[in-house]
């Protein structure tokens, strides 16, 4: 198994508890999506699963290893073969697009071999070429604070795809993106998983989305898993009872059913 997570609780400093119970698991070169209303625990499920986050209950294995069993440098390395596309990337303003984008291999590179990247790139034909699929090739060198929310997020989705992971994960990774790039910049991600073998897992809140691009949908709530079910069998009923008391995702997951099953295939 790519991921196995069992009996797996997480709470909070300040008390409050995210994961309650939560057992999960996904093979090599799987694809599923985390739907369900704000608030579910999808963040915090998406962090425990990137080795970020040490859960307070159950077991968790990562790459077929426990993390919190490793030692720092062995952590490090578990790490590196894990890409992670964040709602808000945690990216520098004042760094240049393509520093931004082969950041995404620091975890393999020597400490010299890093500090010299930031002043002179050591591939911009790769970083190019992952802009390339996100539409950004223009933006190549300019600074990450001239660019928008959404062409920060794209810039967020080339450097996981340029860290060719053994494992990617995104959380929310198209929430600042109009329909057509969200659309495109998940083609782009589900083609990276299948060249590569990857395990996707990502949480997203736009239903459609998650019919169209994901085999597998697991719906959250309150920080429990309330399904895991191939797309087909999931429900107007299952969406209902998932989006209860959240109008607006509500509206997403009503307005996602329709297209369910007939061309929610990819």
């Amino acid at each position: 198994m790519s991921v196995a997570l069992d009996g797996v609780g997480f709470v909070h400093a300040n008390g409050h508890r995210a994961l309650t119970g939560i057992s999960l698991s996904a093979g090599a070169g799987e694809r599923l999506a985390v739907i369900g209303p704000s608030g579910a625990g999808k963040t915090t499920l998406m962090r425990v699963l990137g080795a970020a986050l040490h859960p307070v209950e159950g077991r968790v294995a990562v790459l077929d290893v426990d993390p919190w069993k490793l030692s720092p440098s062995a952590l490090r390395k578990l790490r590196a073969r894990i890409a992670t596309v964040h709602q808000a990337p945690p990216i520098a303003p004042r760094l240049r697009v393509v520093t931004a984008v082969l950041s995404g291999r620091l975890g393999e590179w020597t400490l010299p071999r890093a500090i010299a990247s930031l002043l002179h790139p050591s591939d911009i034909a790769g970083a190019h070429e992952a802009l390339t699929r996100v539409s950004l090739q223009d933006r190549l060198f300019d600074r990450c604070d001239r660019l928008s929310g959404g062409q920060l997020q794209r810039v967020g989705v080339a450097r996981a795809m340029y860290q060719r992971p053994a494992l990617l994960l995104a959380d929310e990774p198209v929430s600042a993106l109009d329909p057509t790039l969200a659309d495109a910049t998940l083609r782009e991600l589900v083609a990276q998983s299948e060249a590569t073998g990857a395990t996707f897992i990502a949480s997203l809140h736009a239903v459609d989305l998650a019919l169209h691009w994901f085999p597998r949908i697991v719906g959250m709530r309150e920080g429990r898993v309330v399904f895991d079910r191939p797309r087909d069998e999931v429900t107007q009923e299952m969406l209902t009872a998932l989006y209860a008391n959240e109008h607006t995702a509500q509206g997403a997951a009503d307005s996602a059913v329709p297209m369910h099953l007939a061309v929610c295939r990819a």
